[in-house]
């Protein structure tokens, strides 16, 4: 398992966004999300697959409060977590957007990989959006597809 400090750029400008002064949980929600994401699918059969560069976005859809993720691993088709990309709790401003991108090269996750995230947001706020969007062009073919993020109970 890679870890934040031993994988390439999983900061990915977030090292400014260390959350201080989280207000106390009496004030929050906390929760916890599943995003499927496809680092690479299967094209003609089982055999042969085609890579794809995922992009996660975490969007903060309040208009006045701050979202704290707190946790962001990535696991791969067989459940296991193979990088975290977090050190420590990261703030979301009101309708900011944050990403991870996974390279198309990247085929750590294979055909199943997904994501959890753990968040907090004040009490009576939306809940923050997770989505991914997956892309791959070569030569004359190109594919894109989306997939949204559900809530853990």
């Amino acid at each position: 398992m890679k870890t934040t400090s031993e994988a390439k750029d999983l900061s990915h400008g977030w090292e400014n966004k260390t959350a201080v002064n989280i207000p106390t949980d009496s004030l929050l929600t906390r929760g916890s999300t599943y995003l499927p994401v496809y680092s690479e699918i299967y094209q003609q059969s089982k055999n042969f697959t085609f890579n794809l560069t995922a992009t996660v976005s975490i969007r903060n859809i309040s208009l006045k409060d701050t979202l704290y993720i707190y946790k962001a691993d990535y696991y791969n088709t067989y459940g296991e977590r193979i990088r975290q990309y977090l050190n420590g709790p990261v703030y979301v401003m009101p309708m900011e957007t944050i990403e991870i991108v996974v390279d198309e090269d990247d085929e750590d996750g294979g055909t199943g990989a997904n994501f959890l995230f753990d968040w907090s947001t004040r009490k009576g706020t939306v809940e923050p959006f997770f989505e991914a969007v997956m892309i791959s062009t070569a030569g004359q073919q190109g594919l894109s597809f989306t997939t949204q993020g559900i809530r853990k109970k």
